[in-house]
């Protein structure tokens, strides 16, 4: 469909100009073409010198030239005439005209003529820190984390904190970090057929960078630290005792810690009255509901045992 249309008069003219000259060289090849099949039949008589016949291959030669330039100049010509329609090279939607009827347009103008967004499907630019960035690309060569065909899924919460139906995937990384945030951006796209983001519209993703499938989530209350920055639990034992595991927490994962050493599958983590509980003391686990039964280990909420 197109947008605008540019006064097409004097492209016209001039495309149907350069077919004019094409049809003109060609009829000159054409004659050039002749000339040379009849020397041709004459050559070894005295009818005609070796001088004529080689002058007339040439002038077929100069003509089938001028006729390839023609054809060349026609297109020339089509092209700028086509340039009279202002078209869109993507579909979406159109904003405000930024010219009205009769106004002047020039090659190279500052001024947009208008602007046109691709609303469906729609890309999404988000920015993670630079050191995150490396982390992922090495876990994820090293085999550490798997993602799920070749691409890292990508979740949208909108300003009013409904999560977005439609689920996006990962298509690029820019080659650059910006050295005052020390981030990256990372553009993923989005399927939108009801037009329900607009561009310019604030949003918050998720990424899924891949599976670990040697980590656990483990609730943050659950993980205390020490002075030095490490990281423990107590767990409920054999015998229903407490103990302390010395864990590896990585990173924050929502209000839960990434911890990728220290704890099992199926070990219970106590995550709430770690006061009034020691190492080696008999306790009674009541199980807490978990999030996500696969990846955290079960929450046991403790009492001490009254002798």
């Amino acid at each position: 469909m197109s947008l605008y249309q540019i006064d097409p008069a004097t492209y016209q003219a001039s495309y149907e100009s350069a077919k004019g000259d094409l049809a003109k060289a060609q009829a000159a090849a054409n004659i050039a073409q002749l000339t040379v099949k009849r020397y041709q039949k004459l050559l070894g008589t005295k009818y005609i010198s070796q001088q004529d016949y080689d002058t007339a291959v040439a002038d077929a030669q100069q003509s089938n030239a001028a006729v390839v330039a023609a054809k060349a100049a026609v297109e020339t010509a089509r092209i700028n005439l086509a340039y009279t329609k202002v078209t869109s090279p993507i579909s979406g939607r159109i904003g405000k005209s930024a010219v009205t009827e009769g106004a002047l347009v020039q090659n190279g103008q500052a001024t947009a003529l208008a602007t046109v967004q691709q609303l469906d499907p729609i890309y999404v630019d988000v920015t993670q820190s630079s050191n995150d960035f490396l982390r992922l690309k090495q876990e994820l060569a090293n085999g550490t984390l798997k993602q799920e065909n070749g691409k890292a899924k990508v979740e949208l919460v909108t300003n009013d904190g409904l999560k977005y139906p439609q689920g996006g995937t990962l298509e690029f990384s820019d080659v650059t970090v910006d050295q005052t945030t020390g981030s990256i951006t990372l553009r993923a796209i989005f399927p939108n057929p009801d037009h329900t983001l607009l561009p310019g519209m604030f949003v918050r993703a998720r990424l899924q960078e891949g599976t670990n499938p040697d980590a656990l989530l483990v609730p943050q209350q659950g993980v205390t630290r020490t002075p030095r920055g490490d990281a423990s639990v107590m767990v409920v034992g054999e015998g229903d005792k407490v103990e302390v595991r010395q864990v590896t927490a990585t990173q924050a994962i929502g209000d839960k810690w990434l911890v990728t050493s220290g704890v099992k599958s199926g070990d219970r983590v106590i995550v709430s009255g770690l006061q009034k509980v020691k190492p080696g003391v008999q306790v009674k686990a009541q199980e807490v509901a978990s999030d996500d039964q696969q990846q955290v280990a079960s929450n046991a909420q403790s009492e001490q045992t009254k002798s």
